[in-house]
């Protein structure tokens, strides 16, 4: 064991001496190791970010929530069944929060309805276009658990009597009251004016792509004052346990089909979403990036992984009578051996260390260049990257080691 170790001491010292000797051709024989390096980490950058971005946003979009609706979140086949379904209403939110109510054990909370559509929010002169205004009922705030800057949520008397009273996204605030209180001024929504009583905490951005904060609430009555819901609502509902989730929503199937008389056997004629069904979409983006990355760093590590092989034969000539010379002096063929595994393995780990160089560098550009777009680089992909390096460096350096190792040590001290 005590002689192993000399032996690899030994074999790094020489292979640092020849990188060092030889500077030039040790990066440019790593360059294609650089590459793959680059595309493996960058590649699993993107696909942590995204992970991390999706379970962030189900958080603020709340993970324990069922959304009742009349499409389903994802592809249609029989689309004639779907047009010809009824839109969920107001009152069956109500006819809901009746059955769990009385409903022992039940895996629901409660229903909270909610319609909404885009429109135009102004204070004085500022105005902000395409703000989502929903009406709802005063559960609603319990439905995501989002905090507040300020003020509070309007309550079950106020959503009853449909009162104009408002509760402001983050953004919405500061584009309309920047760097002061929006508490009991008056806005104009679509220009009907509505008391701001709350403004929400800020959230974020949905996986980068568009804000959290770009809302208002108003009571549901207040809101069909001026806005049609014939069209229907969305109803919301949230769960007692989201491990639970496969439970949850068979019990809100029942619930529904009682709401609606639906008969035994009869198709359903609404649809149960919930917020998993985005991950069933995100998976073919992330499927996308990862083939693609597999492919530029299969092809990358291949092409280094040659010339770290043609490079270690080359020094294995360049250095045959080196090699016959300290054969003659007793040097076994696992000495040889490990001298020329640790030289390949040695430019494969410098090309390694490079690639995640420029990979982490690529990382802060785009972190500062878009901070709200998920990207995580974590100490995974340096472990991924030290063990590729290495495997490369044993693949390719083994052929020429192994024919070092076997020279004969006469024919080695002779060659020209």
């Amino acid at each position: 064991m005590k002689r192993l170790l000399y032996e690899f001491t030994e074999s790094v010292r020489i292979a640092w001496a020849q990188i060092r000797a030889n500077k030039m051709r040790s990066v440019l024989t790593a360059l294609g190791v650089i590459i793959g390096i680059v595309a493996v980490t960058l590649m699993g950058t993107a696909i942590r970010g995204i992970d991390t971005g999706f379970q962030n946003s189900l958080a603020m979009l709340g993970e324990d929530v069922l959304y009742v609706q009349k499409w389903p979140w994802g592809p249609v086949e029989d689309w004639w069944n779907y047009v010809n379904r009824p839109n969920p209403q107001a009152r069956e939110a109500t006819a809901l929060n009746r059955l769990i109510a009385g409903t022992e054990k039940s895996e629901l909370l409660f229903a909270v309805p909610v319609a909404g559509r885009s429109s135009t929010v102004k204070y004085g002169d500022v105005r902000v276009s395409g703000i989502y205004m929903a009406g709802t009922e005063a559960e609603y705030s319990q439905l995501t658990g989002t905090d507040y800057a300020e003020g509070r949520m309007f309550n079950d008397a106020e959503a009853s009597t449909g009162r104009q009273v408002c509760t402001l996204g983050f953004d919405v605030a500061e584009a309309l009251f920047p760097g002061r209180s929006p508490l009991g001024e008056t806005v104009a929504i679509n220009g009907q004016p509505f008391e701001v009583i709350g403004v929400f905490a800020k959230q974020g951005e949905f996986l980068g792509l568009f804000s959290m904060d770009n809302f208002v609430l108003v009571p549901l009555n207040a809101y069909s004052k001026f806005n049609s819901i014939r069209r229907g609502v969305d109803i919301r509902v949230k769960i007692a346990d989201k491990r639970r989730l496969a439970e949850a929503k068979e019990e809100l199937v029942g619930a529904m089909r009682r709401v609606r008389g639906q008969q035994p056997g009869e198709r359903n004629n609404f649809d149960i979403n919930e917020q998993q069904a985005f991950k069933a979409q995100l998976d073919p983006v992330k499927n996308g990036i990862a083939l693609a990355g597999l492919f530029i760093t299969g092809l990358s590590l291949f092409v280094g992984a040659i010339g770290i092989m043609n490079i270690t034969f080359v020094s294995v000539k360049e250095r045959t009578k080196e090699i016959g010379t300290r054969k003659a002096l007793g040097a076994r063929r696992r000495s040889i051996l490990l001298q020329f595994l640790v030289e390949a393995v040695s430019i494969c780990l410098i090309g390694g260390v490079i690639g995640m160089g420029i990979s982490f560098s690529l990382f802060l550009a785009i972190r500062e260049a878009a901070p709200n777009f998920p990207v995580a680089f974590s100490p995974d992909l340096v472990v991924i990257s030290v063990l590729v390096s290495v495997v490369t460096g044993v693949v390719s350096g083994f052929a020429p080691a192994w024919g070092a190792s076997r020279l004969d040590p006469v024919v080695a001290l002779r060659y020209e």
